[in-house]
């Protein structure tokens, strides 16, 4: 007889091991199923994914626009007035780099997605499940894999490199903006300490967080969404556990990347592109 405290610890512990196999499990089937199962179009699944980045990208625009453009300014102000008591001043760049493009624009896209968008995938795929919607299509010989769930991935994942690409513009010129309201800063220094902190290491560290992060949010966010069973009562207890699961999942990974990163500097080993 197993004894219950140790069977507990043993869920504990080998049930996030079940439910990350699930969740590649999921997403090799949604890709698979778009090659193997020919009954959708590309121009159906075209348009799922359109709407995706429409919702998803377009939409968080205005917000991505504040908090770049505030993340900018903060380590912009901070940089350069506590480095320029120390006379380094021309770390400015490596710092914008190091703090913004490795590292904020990645988590908070992140963050702004699982909140707008997860939570809606969620719960539209979990309303899908109680209206039976899922099995309407089944009956029709419509894969969801394919028409639900791979394109709402896809657009996703596309939405996610986007607003992270344009958090980092918005952050480094709206910052820079921002800055001189305050305090002189030549655009000229400004510009040429970016230009030399930038690396190809940098833009690879920065296109992985991204990638994966969308994948990730989307693929949960799908996942628990299906799990409703019959009852509308599920749809928001699903739709906070892809909120918190999607949460986890992103920020042990960029954590893990970014450990990842510097260790492989440390070692001198690098990024060879």
């Amino acid at each position: 007889m197993i004894n219950p405290a140790l069977r507990a610890m043993g869920r504990q512990v080998t049930g996030p091991i079940e439910y990350t196999l699930e969740i590649i499990l999921m997403t090799y089937l949604s890709m698979r199923s778009v090659v193997v199962d020919p009954s959708q179009g590309l121009r159906s699944i075209f348009s799922v994914v359109m709407n995706q980045i429409y919702f998803t990208g377009v939409q968080a625009l205005p917000l991505i626009s504040v908090l770049g453009v505030a993340s900018g300014s903060i380590v912009i102000l901070q940089t350069s007035m506590n480095l320029g008591l120390l006379g380094g001043s021309s770390a400015l760049g490596s710092v914008m780099v190091a703090v913004i493009v490795r590292e904020i624009a990645p988590l908070l896209t992140a963050l702004i997605v699982i909140a707008r968008s997860g939570t809606a995938v969620a719960s539209d795929l979990g309303t899908m499940k109680v209206n039976r919607e899922i099995e309407a299509m089944h009956s029709m010989g419509i894969d969801h894999l394919s028409y639900v769930v791979f394109p709402r991935v896809l657009g996703g994942i596309l939405s996610v490199v986007c607003l992270a690409i344009y958090f980092v513009f918005v952050a480094i010129i709206g910052g820079f903006i921002v800055t001189n309201f305050l305090q002189s800063l030549p655009f000229s220094f400004y510009a040429d300490s970016l230009a030399r902190a930038f690396s190809r290491e940098d833009i690879a560290l920065f296109v992985l967080k991204n990638l994966f992060s969308g994948l990730i949010i989307f693929v949960v966010s799908c996942h628990q969404g299906l799990q409703v069973k019959q009852s509308p009562h599920e749809v928001p207890q699903v739709t906070t556990k892809a909120v918190v699961s999607s949460i986890i999942y992103v920020v042990t990974f960029n954590m893990a990347v970014t450990v990842l990163f510097y260790m492989a500097r440390l070692m001198g080993w690098g990024v060879h592109l």
